[in-house]
């Protein structure tokens, strides 16, 4: 065997233990017995004991010093470029540090939970300042003496920067507020009345799950209090939540995750438990889930469809017709919450959370002020003050588990998804056509010729520029918001 086929075989089996640690993170959410808690932190500590261990081996830096990458081909010049990158990286951080936040993050998960369920924010702020205070001392390992909260980006959209972020959201910002202002003014559709049986709801959520191409033979759909998406390759999971007077928060929120499940289940198997097996970035990974939410999910097209399978599985629940039904869909109103705001105000809430978690990382902002910071912020946003901190500061588990970071790169998918959904359209002029039938199948199979068989092949930035003809732009995002609200509120 060569240095790089030495290489690759350790790197499976790592990439292996990977999706078990998955896996053990999965049933925490939706099986685990609550009393298992405890010792889940344990074995989420060991995994990630053994996993860094794997991770900044010695033999890998043996490998990589003797392995000529000129020799490769594109594939394998990728994957050394990934395992470099993760070693380079993973070596900076020391293993006590790695295994300290694999425990705290593990048990402050469930530290939220109950402080969510109790609404009581002082009781999840200690150990939110702990996390804060760890995943500030590994971004400095990782930084080198550079921008702290730029080294956590670089964990979940390699190659961008905040103040990249901070130019985007710049020119989104305005535009989004003023549309929402203009919306917020206007007379729109009634949300939707009556209670829907949940039973029902899971039945048709899986209808939509195989409408937009996820696999069940190798998938599952479960509930869970946050819905995601876990594994890669042969075994991808979600997770959805039902509401019985909002069928919307089900369905909806299924179709984001399989966008994300589509993803991995559509990578090449030739890259199965490699670097290249997962999706690229998580800006790239969001920019599935958005363009199967919402420039497929919630088109006229798709929505009339959509309109007949409802009346079949509720009867007649008090929306006279497609029309009407697509401006039901796509509703503009009050709320508090980030994963069930519509497709206008969604970003708002993003960029928040992106300017509250660079603040905390820098100590401009303290644990003991972030309750009353996002409640003044989402008052000068929204129009309307918090309510509880369920609705507030405790309503996502990101910060729980030390994903700082993260949060920007949901907006920034929706900006990739504009430039797909833009370059998708030219592909497919007839495609509408087919989505009033409920056959997703040309638009997502366009999605995973252009960009999801790629896996981690090029960078995220590539991945997109290659697929949409164009360098990563807001533009099109707010071309495509602009158009369609300013038609369904008659602007």
């Amino acid at each position: 065997m060569t240095h790089y086929d030495d290489l690759m075989a350790f790197t499976r089996d790592t990439q292996a233990l990977g999706q078990v640690a998955g896996r053990l993170g999965w049933d925490q959410e939706t099986m685990m017995p609550r009393g298992a808690a405890s010792q889940r932190a344990e074995e989420m500590a060991a995994m990630e004991s053994m996993l860094h261990a794997r991770r900044i081996d010695p033999r890998v830096a043996d490998w990589l010093e003797a392995i000529d990458d000129t020799s490769l081909d594109a594939v394998g010049q990728a994957q050394i470029r990934h395992i470099r990158r993760s070693f380079e990286r993973t070596s900076k951080v020391p293993a006590a540090l790695a295994t300290r936040i694999a425990k705290l993050t593990s048990a402050a998960q469930g530290i939220w939970a109950e402080a969510r369920a109790a609404n009581d924010f002082a009781a999840f702020a200690p150990t939110l300042a702990e996390v804060i205070m760890l995943k500030r001392e590994e971004g400095q390992a990782l930084a080198a003496g550079g921008d702290v909260y730029d080294a956590m980006l670089d964990d979940y959209e390699p190659g961008t920067t905040a103040a990249d972020l901070d130019a985007m959201f710049g020119a989104m910002r305005p535009v989004l507020s003023d549309l929402r202002a203009a919306v917020r003014a206007a007379k729109g559709p009634a949300p939707l009345s009556g209670t829907f049986d949940e039973g029902a709801q899971m039945k048709l959520t899986r209808t939509l799950a195989k409408a937009f191409g996820y696999d069940m033979t190798r998938g599952r759909v479960d509930k869970a209090v946050h819905p995601f998406s876990s594994g890669s390759g042969l075994d991808v999971r979600i997770t959805t939540r039902t509401n019985a007077h909002d069928p919307f928060n089900c369905f909806y929120s299924t179709i984001h995750e399989v966008g994300h499940a589509a993803y991995e289940q559509n990578i090449s198997d030739s890259y199965l438990l490699t670097p290249l097996g997962n999706g690229v970035s998580m800006g790239v990974h969001e920019s599935q889930s958005r363009i199967y939410e919402n420039q497929i999910g919630r088109s006229r097209a798709f929505t009339g469809w959509l309109y007949g399978q409802m009346k079949d599985a509720f009867g007649d629940f008090g929306v006279k017709d497609e029309e009407a039904f697509y401006a039901t869909v796509n509703r503009v109103g009050d709320g508090f919450i980030r994963t069930e705001a519509d497709e206008l105000q969604y970003n708002l809430h993003v960029l928040m959370r992106f300017d509250l978690e660079r603040a905390l990382m820098s100590g401009d902002l303290l644990v003991s002020e972030l309750e009353a910071a996002w409640n003044a912020r989402f008052e000068a946003d929204f129009g309307y003050p918090v309510d509880k901190p369920s609705n507030g500061v405790l309503q996502d588990v990101h910060w729980s588990v030390g994903l700082f970071g993260y949060f920007p790169t949901y907006s920034l998918g929706n900006v990739y998804a504009g430039c797909l959904n833009e370059a998708m359209r030219t592909a497919l002029p007839d495609l509408d056509t087919d989505l009033a039938k409920g056959d997703t199948s040309p638009a997502t199979e366009w999605l995973g010729v252009n960009v999801q068989t790629h896996g981690g092949l090029y960078t995220p930035r590539e991945v997109i520029r290659r697929a949409a003809g164009q360098e990563p732009s807001e533009a099109p995002l707010l071309a495509y918001l602009t158009e369609k609200f300013s038609g369904i509120y008659g602007l």
